[in-house]
């Protein structure tokens, strides 16, 4: 996928994370050395509260004050020097308090040219940026109303520096935060985003009428709910597929139906007739030979019902495909289109088959094992299946070979029943799938054809819009079908 939600995500995360140090690096670079000189005046406003209160209280001479000077020197790093009205020192820090005495008296006298910045100013003190001797320091001096002077200041120690190595450091440590950060979220993404990778694969399949991909989740949380549902949105696509496909072969039929039925019936009953004609004629004969007593030895008799009863039962089969014939031209028999594995159903037909096979000598091949899953009537393509094999066992000759086999193509699956034996001839090919049409009627009447059963194949072909047909060989003739391939089209 070319913009993959795992990519955007983590690519959206990796520019937070650098826009983000490039915000502290930004406000570190603008605010900290403000910041920091701030808070080096706070802390020297401080220190200028407690001698002011001193001064004011008149205790500035005391231990107690010395104390609480001397910890607030030690903790803010402070130098100070006060000095009293007669200029003797009052307090001076144990951290250089006497080298700020003559920076105190050249403030007070005018002997010092100030070249820094002032950051506050009142009528009894001043604070500001100073130099001295390179060093940069945040200082404050003053004199209050009780005649007391004081200097005070505490060293910035290189904030500029410390800036610039604070920066470098934020560098390294978010461009490493961002690569491992980056890593993280893509191994987490992969197993969010995995189900919906699922989902967008099984909806493909579905775009391909393909519903045999399920979703696996557990339907815990938003995205399994949506998997669960898209199951469900699968099966209802599903059958409304397989209830369109049904209402639309009815539709075709329907179109048709009128102009068919009553040419169908004409043919219907003079083909009917045509062919009871025979068999009506032997029955008759033989039952008015028995009537009669032409022959009156068991034998004879025996034989003249054998003939009645197969000729009886011969009839029986015929009507019953005359009626199913019936109802397939006449439209009276729905047709079901649903998807089934139309491998399954060969198999099934010649295991029951097995019997009749080997009574006749015949070897049976179908290497086919995997499914094929095809739309179509399951019961009516089992019934042509069924004509085609037994057509294939009557016909059955030479080495006694029947041949199963599947062509699977994009759209369409070509299933075949071939037989060893003569060819058909070519003029009679275009006759095979008319009812009562026989190529060989001695043939067809020794084993009982009612030329009817290739009738039904077509009949049930054309009812679900299907191809037949069939193909001659040098050893052998093949039957065939095609019906509409179920898989999808990547996956046929």
């Amino acid at each position: 996928m070319k913009h993959s939600i795992r990519r955007q995500f983590a690519l959206i995360f990796i520019g937070l994370m650098a826009g983000t140090i490039l915000l502290c690096w930004f406000i570190n670079s603008v605010f900290l050395e403000e910041y920091y000189i701030r808070s080096k005046t706070k802390v020297i406003m401080d220190a200028y509260e407690t001698i002011s209160n001193a001064a004011s209280s008149g205790t500035y001479g005391t231990k107690e004050f010395e104390e609480e000077l001397n910890d607030i020197c030690g903790i803010y790093n402070i130098t100070v020097y006060v000095m009293d009205s007669n200029s003797n020192g009052q307090y001076v820090s144990y951290n250089g308090g006497w080298e700020l005495r003559d920076r105190l008296f050249g403030y007070l006298f005018g002997l010092i040219s100030f070249s820094g910045e002032v950051i506050k100013e009142s009528r009894e003190f001043v604070v500001q940026t100073v130099q001295v001797n390179g060093d940069d320091y945040v200082e404050m001096y003053g004199r209050l109303s009780s005649g007391i002077s004081f200097i005070m200041h505490t060293p910035l120690e290189s904030i500029r520096e410390s800036v610039k190595v604070a920066n470098q450091f934020l560098a390294y440590v978010g461009i490493a935060a961002t690569m491992a950060g980056g890593i993280i979220i893509w191994l987490i993404l992969g197993r969010i985003t995995a189900p919906i990778l699922e989902l967008n694969r099984i909806s493909e399949k579905m775009v391909h009428l393909d519903f045999e991909a399920k979703y696996g989740g557990g339907a815990r949380g938003e995205i399994d709910l949506l998997g669960k549902n898209i199951n469900i949105l699968s099966e209802s696509l599903e059958k409304s597929i397989s209830e369109l496909k049904t209402a639309n072969n009815e539709l075709q039929k329907d179109i048709e139906k009128k102009e068919q039925i009553d040419e169908m019936r004409k043919e219907f009953l003079s083909n009917v007739s045509h062919e009871l004609k025979t068999p009506i004629a032997l029955i008759q004969g033989y039952a008015e030979g028995l009537s009669e007593g032409v022959n009156d030895d068991p034998e004879s008799r025996s034989f003249y019902c054998e003939v009645i009863m197969d000729e009886a039962a011969n009839m029986n089969n015929l009507v019953k495909k005359l009626l199913t014939l019936n109802q397939l031209e006449f439209g009276n028999d729905r047709v079901n289109m649903e998807r089934f594995d139309i491998v399954a159903l060969v198999e099934n037909h010649i295991q029951s088959a097995g019997i009749l096979t080997k009574q006749n000598g015949i070897q049976v091949r179908m290497d086919q094992r995997e499914p094929i899953y095809v739309w179509g009537d399951e019961y009516k393509v089992e019934e042509v299946i069924m004509n085609y094999f037994s057509n294939a066992v009557n016909h059955c000759r030479g080495e006694k070979k029947i041949v199963l086999a599947f062509e699977e193509s994009q759209d369409k699956v070509k299933i075949g029943v071939f037989n060893t034996g003569d060819p058909i001839p070519e003029e009679s090919i275009p006759h095979l799938w008319e009812k009562f049409y026989k190529v060989d009627k001695a043939r067809t009447r020794e084993y009982g054809g009612s030329g009817v059963g290739l009738s039904i194949v077509k009949a049930i072909m054309e009812s679900m819009n299907q191809d037949y047909g069939v193909e001659n060989y040098t050893n052998g003739v093949l039957f065939w079908i095609k019906l509409e391939n179920a898989r999808s089209k990547t996956e046929s």
